[in-house]
């Protein structure tokens, strides 16, 4: 958990300082890993939104490892629930909790100020559980098919699908879409990302994956991800007002999902 600075500094320190808050900032927020967060501004989150597929390589490495050595050692079914249990864990399930959320305020049928008064409730809904169990099936079912060709393609499928979901969160965070409401990670970081930062970075992202892979399947499914991702955000944009905590949280986890789905379909020879 971060340890996050009392005091936040307002001032701008320069474009290398600021990044590398951005990184502690992502890394503090967005995993379990234990960093110091030195900003806890708008500035540092914005940064930190764009630097967020630096958390995904990370994360996304460290389960496509332990992945690709169970589907190794036990079968592509344990190698697919292991990397999807490891990301859970390395997330602290923020992300899953964030999805679960914003699926039974957006199937609560009621006016927004109700709708996010029922996202902040800590239990869950039958529409969280539903999106939730679906969400997951969907994630080791299309992984499960990727570790059944090779360890190797199943390891680069679960990497592809963590930086989506990282680069989905600039998206959620462009300078156009406004909080919906005040207080929290997500008007911290509301409307801090320019959209050219936002394209830069996954077009960036993707063509590595794609060198990465030899193959065009993973920035297609990565891009795939991220635009299931930005239909979400227009939807609860739509029906919130704007973006929190746990839309950011439920547009990650659609994208990683959209991912998966994506390269399963797609397939290579």
């Amino acid at each position: 958990m971060a340890d996050r600075a009392s005091d936040p500094v307002a001032a701008d320190r320069g474009p290398v300082t600021l990044g590398v808050s951005g990184l502690r900032f992502a890394f503090g927020t967005l995993s379990v890993l234990r960093v110091r967060v030195d900003r806890w501004d708008r500035a540092a989150g914005g940064a930190a939104m764009v630097l967020a597929p630096v958390v995904g390589l990370v994360l996304g490495g460290l389960a496509a490892g332990v992945g690709a050595l169970a589907a190794w050692r036990g079968g592509p079914l344990l190698g697919a629930v292991a990397a999807v249990a490891v990301l859970a864990a390395l997330t602290r399930g923020l992300h899953l909790d964030g999805l679960a959320d914003v699926a039974d305020g957006l199937g609560s049928n009621k006016p927004a100020e109700d709708a996010l008064r029922i996202m902040k409730q800590s239990d869950i809904g039958p529409f969280g559980v539903l999106t939730l169990v679906l969400a997951l099936l969907a994630q080791i079912a299309a992984l499960a098919g990727q570790f059944a060709h090779s360890p190797a393609r199943g390891a680069l499928a679960v990497l592809t699908a963590a930086l989506a979901a990282r680069c989905a969160l600039a998206w959620g965070c462009l300078r156009s879409v406004p909080a919906a409401r005040p207080g929290g990670l997500g008007a911290m970081v509301a409307s801090t990302v320019h959209p050219l930062a936002a394209a830069a970075v996954t077009a960036v992202t993707a063509l590595a994956v794609g060198l990465a892979g030899r193959s065009p399947v993973p920035p297609i499914a990565l891009a795939a991800g991220v635009g299931c991702a930005w239909l979400l955000l227009r939807r609860c944009v739509r029906r919130f007002g704007g973006v929190t905590g746990d839309v950011l949280g439920a547009m990650a986890e659609t994208a990683a999902t959209g991912a998966l789905v994506a390269a399963a379909l797609i397939g290579v020879s």
